[in-house]
């Protein structure tokens, strides 16, 4: 139900747009997400937005480099990457769900309902 595109393998320093379209029956989606899984490591959260307000998260080790935005009419979400490092390779994942979480709650897995398939990023060094 949800759709994202937008990796590929490109140096560090370079630029990369991740976007996530949820389907016309994912209806009254509330927080949007961005997590990511690196080989062999757990999936970890990168950044959420809320809708209303638009609460925004980013984990530490992506702020000021990665831009989260969201269009509501179009249940969308997307994450601008900048200044990418090798070590932000992974398989990024969009999820959503229709609450409305706290900043806390952001960040777990479990907490959302809805998952898209993954898009690789590769950064070389």
């Amino acid at each position: 139900q949800l759709q994202a595109s937008g990796g590929g393998l490109v140096q560090a320093g370079d630029s990369l747009r991740l976007s996530c379209t949820a389907s016309e029956r994912t209806f009254r989606i509330n927080t949007m997400a961005w997590f990511r899984q690196a080989s062999g490591k757990e999936r970890e959260f990168v950044s959420a937005v809320r809708r209303g307000f638009g609460s925004i998260n980013y984990a530490n080790s992506v702020k000021g480099r990665f831009t989260i935005s969201r269009i509501n009419a179009e249940n969308a979400v997307y994450l601008q990457m900048n200044s990418l490092k090798p070590e932000d390779t992974a398989v990024y994942y969009c999820a959503a769900t229709p609450k409305t979480l706290i900043t806390s709650a952001q960040t777990m897995t479990a907490q959302y309902d809805y998952w898209g398939q993954g898009t690789l990023v590769t950064v070389s060094s």
